[in-house]
């Protein structure tokens, strides 16, 4: 009993070891400076992107507050429409 609990607590003891040497370091981020740049350049086009998409929706969002105050968006059909001057 006591050789299996011996044999039991160097494997394991041993097995983190073999752990270890599995474990190697992932780049994440790579190295050389030209892969860098490169994802340097397209978080800066990201971050461009979302800003011009954030402006067309304000600009959009202003044209239908516009065609709301010149009554545009009801449809009575009692009612002249307005003029565009």
């Amino acid at each position: 009993m006591k050789l299996l609990v011996m044999i039991g607590l160097i494997f394991f003891h041993t097995s983190r070891l073999w752990g270890e040497e599995a474990k190697k370091a992932i780049e994440v981020f790579p190295s050389t400076p030209f892969y860098q740049f490169v994802i340097y350049e397209n978080l800066v086009i990201l971050w461009i992107a979302i800003t011009g998409l954030l402006i067309i929706i304000r600009m959009k969002l202003k044209e239908i507050e516009r065609v709301q105050r010149m009554g545009l968006d009801n449809n009575d059909d009692e009612k002249e429409p307005p003029l565009l001057d």
